[in-house]
């Protein structure tokens, strides 16, 4: 140094961020644009404070209405099963009437009505012959029983010709019964008194309250009755 220059200052630089206010980590303790306009800070409950359980409650749902309908004939005879939406339109066209309503009510725009369980055509339907019903495996079943003619069995059911086909035998509800596949491989392509095998009943047509069955595998308690009746 040079006589007469003036000595240096040293200045001590305080460290960095010091005098500024802290800052709130990211993702905690800090305040939202909500809570500031609201002037409340969001805090966890108090020391000691209980908290607030959600108790469930569980709960049963009630059974849902049939959607089917039985509709009798002018002769009270059961022998048709519709929809609900059928069975209202047949009502309002006042072509039935209503035998037995069930729960709950139906709802139009300007109207409601009591839901129908059953209910009875004002005039006379012609009903088809029973031998001119449609053959199905499903209404076998149910002329049958659902049971195998044979031993008594209710699994693995198929249909057996009591005369085979290749023997001369129709396919007609006098010649089709229900069958288990053990007996009808043990049958086979033989005639009943070569196999000896005898169906336990006399195989016919079907009354009108098999295919009722069919259409409606749940049938209403209230049904019972009239298929009852009419069986």
């Amino acid at each position: 140094m040079y006589a007469g220059e003036p000595s240096a200052t040293v200045v001590t630089l305080p460290p960095r961020g010091a005098g500024s206010p802290p800052v709130q980590p990211r993702g905690g303790g800090h305040v939202t644009a909500r809570q500031r306009r609201s002037g409340q800070q969001k805090a966890g409950p108090a020391k000691g404070t209980p908290t607030a359980t959600t108790t469930e409650t569980s709960l049963t749902a009630a059974p849902a209405p049939s959607s089917h309908v039985l509709v009798l004939n002018a002769t009270y005879e059961p022998i048709h099963v519709c929809g609900i939406k059928r069975a209202a339109v047949l009502l309002l066209k006042e072509k039935a009437e209503v035998i037995e309503n069930g729960e709950g009510e139906l709802h139009a725009e300007h109207t409601a009505m009591a839901r129908p369980a059953i209910i009875r055509l004002r005039t006379y339907a012609p009903v088809p012959r029973r031998s001119r019903r449609r053959l199905t495996r499903r209404a076998v079943f149910a002329r049958d029983d659902w049971t195998c003619q044979y031993c008594g069995d209710h699994r693995d059911l198929t249909v057996d010709h009591v005369i085979p086909r290749s023997k001369g035998g129709s396919s007609e509800w006098e010649n089709i019964v229900a069958c288990c596949s053990s007996c009808n491989r043990r049958k086979a392509d033989r005639l009943p008194h070569q196999a000896r095998m005898f169906p336990k009943n006399t195989p016919r047509p079907p009354h009108p309250s098999v295919f009722i069955q069919v259409a409606c595998p749940r049938i209403p308690p209230s049904w019972d009755a009239w298929l009852g009746h009419a069986a």
